[in-house]
C-alpha cells in the first residue's frame, strides 16, 4: 500500500462532556483514553509507513476555521472525521460544516469515520485506496 498523509480531526477530549447523554453508550470513556486513543492510533499509522496528524477541534464557530486552516497547510489523501463530531445530534451543524469545509479546501481526499477511538485504524484503512 502507497504511504498516504491522514488528518484526524476531533474535539478537544478535555472540552467534551463525558457524563452526557451521548455518551451513554460508551460507559467509561473519558478524555485521557480519546487521546490515547488518536495518539496510539496515530502511532499505529506511522508505524505502517503512512503520515499522521492529529487536528483537535473545539464546539464553537471557529471549529470548522481550524480545520480550514490546517486542510490549507496541508495536502491529505485521507480525512477522518471522529465520533465526537459525527454521532452526538448536537453536532449536526458542526458535523455538516466539517464536510463542506473537507469538500472545498481537500476535494481529492477520501473522507472517513470512526465510531470510537479504538477503530481509527480500520475506519482509515477503509479508505487507504
Amino acid at each position: 500500500m502507497t504511504p498516504k498523509k491522514i488528518l484526524l480531526v476531533g474535539i478537544d477530549p478535555y472540552i467534551i462532556d463525558f457524563n452526557g447523554p451521548e455518551f451513554a453508550a460508551l460507559p467509561g470513556l473519558t478524555a485521557q483514553k480519546v487521546e490515547a486513543g488518536i495518539k496510539g492510533a496515530a502511532q499505529q499509522l506511522g508505524d505502517k509507513g503512512h503520515e499522521a496528524e492529529i487536528c483537535w477541534t473545539d464546539f464553537g464557530l471557529t471549529a470548522a476555521n481550524i480545520l480550514e486552516k490546517k486542510l490549507q497547510q496541508t495536502q491529505f489523501d485521507i480525512v477522518l472525521i471522529g465520533a465526537g463530531i459525527r454521532i452526538p445530534e448536537k453536532n449536526f451543524l458542526l458535523f455538516e460544516q466539517m464536510i463542506n469545509v473537507v469538500h472545498k479546501q481537500a476535494p481529492n481526499a477520501r473522507i472517513g469515520f470512526n465510531t470510537h477511538p479504538t477503530d481509527t485504524i480500520a475506519a482509515v484503512e477503509r479508505q487507504a485506496f
